[in-house]
């Protein structure tokens, strides 16, 4: 499959012509959504959900599907059968893509910041998609979208968690916040420069695609 980053936390992945899209928020260009055949949303937060986005999406592409949580699906209440509800454990099949859920919350930025639904996406049992969590999806994982940057998480944090699900190439996501010396300091931490990573890291440019096999 092919792989593009677009802002912040959106990816589009790409195979057999189908075009599936992850988090499509506020701080990702509308180009990330053409030709796109199937979305999936990992919350609700808006560098990761725009309703205006969707909603003309859908009416433009009536064959549209989104799959995403019930707090997101409730906001997007009228566009029908277009929206499909999933959680934690489900499976199903979006524009040629297997998907596999994994995840409930997103992780705790601070005791007095209340907690919403949060749930990653298994592509095709190698690309994993964590949202806003350090979900350790209990599977193998060829390709991980790490969220590199966020109020809920330190580099310490990050190390241990490629630690954990050890995937074999790790693609920087959840930057749109950081300049450069903030990346480079950042790539400085992970990858094979990192402490004892055995992962390989990199970080794609707006509108940047790479080959995932």
């Amino acid at each position: 499959m092919e792989l593009t980053k677009f802002g912040h936390a959106c990816v589009r992945l790409e195979k057999d012509g189908r075009r599936l899209v992850i988090d499509p928020g506020g701080l990702t260009g509308p180009e990330a959504l053409e030709g796109a055949d199937a979305v999936l949303v990992t919350h609700e937060h808006f560098d990761h959900f725009s309703e205006e986005v969707l909603r003309r999406a859908a009416a433009e592409r009536p064959g549209l599907r989104i799959w995403t949580n019930s707090s997101v699906a409730k906001q997007l209440d009228g566009i029908g059968t277009q929206v499909v509800t999933t959680g934690e454990g489900e499976a199903f099949s979006a524009a040629g893509f297997d998907i596999r859920v994994h995840g409930t919350w997103h992780a705790v930025i601070h005791p007095d910041v209340p907690r919403i639904p949060n749930i990653g996406f298994m592509v095709d049992d190698a690309l994993f998609h964590p949202g806003d969590a350090l979900t350790v999806p209990g599977a193998p994982v060829d390709t991980l979208l790490l969220p590199v940057h966020a109020p809920w998480s330190t580099v310490g944090d990050l190390i241990d968690y490629v630690r954990v699900v050890a995937p074999r190439d790790t693609y920087a996501v959840h930057d749109g916040a950081l300049n450069g010396v903030g990346t480079a300091m950042v790539a400085g931490f992970l990858g094979e420069r990192g402490p004892g990573i055995p992962t390989r890291y990199r970080r794609l440019a707006a509108g940047e695609s790479v080959l995932i096999d």
